[in-house]
C-alpha cells in the first residue's frame, strides 16, 4: 500500500482530531512567559503563532493542491519540488504530490540560489513550491530553470512570476484523484546533506516511506494519544520519517519553528508532548540552559514526556549522563540511518538499552547489518570496518548516476561510508566517517572519539576534530572547541585534560572557534578544512 492510504485513513477514523500543529514563536505576543501565565491553546491571540488541521482537512488539503496539480498536466512520474520553511502547509503539500503519482522534491532551506538551480536541474523538477523567505534565491535563477513550467508560492505577496497556492487551491475539488499507487512506484527524491560540496539526488519507491512508517511505528511504540514534538526541518528524511509514527497511530504532531530551550519546554508543556526528537546542540543547550539558571523546569508541566530521542549524528555519553539527571523518568533512545536508506532506523538503540548509551544499538525493523574491510569481508568483533545496511528501505538508487549509486549499492547491501565496531554483545558503535579518518604517523585516529572525550569537559560546549596536514606525519589531529558562554579556557588547559588519552590520540592543536553545523545538526566538516587547511569545499579523500 502507498504511504498516502495512512493518512486517508486517519481522515476517516479521526477527522476531526487534531493531527499537526505549527508553533512560530516568532510571532508570539508573548515570547518570555511561562507556561503557568501563557497558554499556546488557550490563548485569544494564539492564532497568531499558533495553527492547527484536522485530520480531514490535512487529507482535503493534500486531495486540493493534487488536483491542482493534475490540472496543470502533472503526471506519474513527473518531479516537484518543495522548498519550504517548517510550516502547516509542507505536508499537505507532500502528500498531494504522492496522490498524483509524481515524486515530492524536498529541498534544503539553506540552499544557494546556484545549489537550487542546481538540484532542480538534476532532479529534472517541472514543478517548484516555494515560500516568502526564498523569493531572492528564487528570482536570482529564474531566468535559468527552463525546465520549470509551473511556480506556486505560499504565504502573502505573491510575486508575479508565480501562482498563489492559498488562491489556486480553494478552487479545486477537495475528493482524491483516481490515481493508482503501487509500492514499486517511485515516491521521492531526497538530497545528500550537501556538506561536501553539491549533493546527490537519491531516489525512493513508496514501499522505502511505508517501511520508514512502520520501523519508527515499532521502535518508539506510538500510540493514539501520544503528541510529537517536531522540531528538525521537514526536508529531511529524519524529520519526516519520524513524523511518520504519529502517521500510523493517527496522532498528533507539532511543529515548533524554534530552538531556544525556553521554547522547547513551553511548547512541550502546553501541547503535552510525550515524544520530543532533539538533536545534540539543541539538548545540550537546554541542559545549560538549566545548569546556568536561565531556565527553571519547575516552571513548565513536562510529567507527560516519555521519550527523549536524540540522534542525527554520535551522541556523547555525558550528554545523555546530564539528561538523566535532570529528567531521570524520561526514556532515552537513539536511531541510526541515512537519507540513503530513507533516514533514521536501520539501527536502533532501543529505550531498554540505555545502559549501552554511546552505542547506536543493532539492526532496526526489518533491517541487516554488516562490518566489512576494504575487501567486502567482514570483520572479527571490536575491529573497526565500514557498516553495511540491508532492508526495504534502501534507496534505488542515485538518480541519473549509476557510478556513484556502485560504489554504495552492492548485492543488495548499502555501504554507509561510516565506520564502526561492534561489542561483545553485538551492540554496533559509530567510530567516524571514512573519509573523515586522520592517518597520522601510520596511525589511524577516529575524531569522533577524541571529540566524545573533549565533551566531558565542563568549559566545552561542542567541538569538532579535523586533520591538518603536517610535513612529518602526514596529518595531525586538531580540536576546533567552541566553549560555553562565559569560559574561558587555554590550549594548555585542554592539553591537560587529555592527560589520560594514548599520546598518538592526543589533539596536537587547539583552535578556539565557533562550530558549524547544518540543519540536521552534523558537523560540516568539509567547511572546516576549507577554513583551516585552505582549498576549496571539497570532500577529503579517502586513504586506502
Amino acid at each position: 500500500m502507498p504511504i498516502t492510504e495512512f493518512l486517508e485513513k486517519n481522515a476517516r477514523i479521526y477527522p476531526n482530531e487534531v493531527s499537526l500543529v505549527e508553533v512560530n514563536p516568532s510571532q508570539s505576543p508573548h515570547k518570555s512567559t511561562t507556561w503557568r501565565e501563557f497558554s499556546l491553546i488557550e490563548s485569544a491571540q494564539s492564532e497568531k503563532y499558533r495553527r492547527e488541521m484536522t485530520w480531514k482537512e490535512f487529507d482535503t488539503k493534500a486531495n486540493r493542491f493534487a488536483n491542482l496539480l493534475l490540472t496543470r498536466g502533472v503526471k506519474r512520474g513527473d518531479k516537484v519540488a518543495i522548498l519550504l520553511m517548517n510550516c502547516l502547509e509542507w505536508l499537505p503539500i507532500y502528500f498531494g504530490i504522492l496522490k498524483t503519482g509524481a515524486l515530492a522534491v524536498p529541498m534544503n532551506y539553506r540552499y544557494t540560489a546556484d545549489e537550487i538551480k542546481y538540484c532542480i536541474d538534476l532532479a529534472d523538477v517541472s514543478i517548484l513550491v516555494f515560500g516568502p523567505e526564498f523569493t531572492g534565491r528564487v528570482s536570482e535563477v529564474l531566468s535559468t530553470l527552463d525546465g520549470v513550467k509551473d511556480f506556486f508560492y505560499v504565504g502573502a505577496d505573491c510575486p508575479d512570476f508565480a501562482d498563489s497556492y492559498d488562491t489556486m487551491v480553494t478552487y479545486c475539488s477537495s475528493i482524491a484523484p483516481a490515481v493508482d499507487i503501487t509500492d514499486d512506484d517511485d515516491a521521492a527524491i531526497y538530497f545528500s546533506s550537501g556538506t561536501t560540496g553539491f549533493p546527490k539526488a537519491i531516489l525512493h519507491n513508496h514501499r522505502a516511506l511505508v517501511h520508514s512508517a512502520k520501523c519508527e511505528q515499532n521502535h518508539h511504540s506510538q500510540t493514539h494519544d501520544d503528541v510529537f514534538l517536531c522540531i528538525p526541518p521537514l526536508y529531511h528524511t529524519g524529520a519526516k520519517m519520524h513524523w511518520f509514527g504519529s502517521l500510523i497511530s493517527g496522532s498528533k504532531a507539532v511543529l515548533l519553528r524554534g530552538v531556544s530551550p525556553e521554547w522547547v519546554l513551553h511548547t512541550a508543556s502546553a501541547e503535552r508532548a510525550t515524544i520530543v526528537w532533539l538533536l545534540v546542540p539543541w539538548a545540550q543547550d537546554i541542559l545549560d540552559a538549566i545548569d546556568s539558571g536561565d531556565v527553571d523546569i519547575n516552571e513548565y508541566k513536562l510529567d507527560q514526556w516519555r521519550l527523549m530521542h536524540v540522534g542525527a549524528q554520535p551522541v556523547p555519553p555525558s550528554l545523555i549522563k546530564r539528561w538523566k539527571e535532570h529528567f531521570p523518568n524520561h526514556d532515552y533512545d537513539t536511531n541510526y540511518g541515512l537519507s540513503e536508506s530513507i533516514g533514521p532506523g536501520c539501527v536502533h538503540l532501543g529505550v531498554e538499552n540505555i545502559h549501552k548509551v554511546g552505542a547506536i544499538g543493532k539492526a532496526g525493523y526489518g533491517w541487516e547489518t554488516k562490518i566489512v574491510d576494504d575487501s567486502g569481508k567482514p570483520v572479527s568483533q571490536g575491529s573497526v570496518g565500514e557498516l553495511c545496511v540491508k532492508g526495504p528501505g534502501v534507496m534505488k538508487c542515485y538518480y541519473k548516476n549509476p557510478e556513484a549509486s556502485a560504489e554504495v549499492l552492492k548485492d543488495g547491501w548499502l555501504f554507509t561510508g561510516d565506520m564502526a565496531k561492534t561489542d561483545e554483545d553485538g551492540f554496533i558503535y559509530l567510530v567516524d566517517r571514512k573519509k573523515d579518518v586522520i592517518i597520522s604517523g601510520g596511525e589511524n585516529l577516529y575524531p569522533v572519539q577524541i571529540e566524545d572525550y573533549l565533551r566531558a569537559n565542563d568549559k566545552i560546549k561542542d567541538v569538532a576534530v579535523i586533520g591538518l596536514p603536517n610535513d612529518r606525519l602526514g596529518e595531525i589531529a586538531a580540536a576546533i572547541i567552541e566553549l560555553k558562554p562565559g569560559e574561558t579556557c587555554t590550549e594548555d588547559e585542554i592539553m591537560e585534560f587529555c592527560a589520560d588519552m594514548p599520546r598518538y590520540k592526543r589533539p596536537r592543536k587547539v583552535i578556539f572557534a565557533d562550530v558549524p553545523r547544518n540543519p540536521t545538526g552534523k558537523i560540516e566538516k568539509p567547511r572546516l578544512r576549507q577554513i583551516y587547511c585552505g582549498g576549496s569545499l571539497v570532500e577529503k579523500q579517502t586513504t586506502k
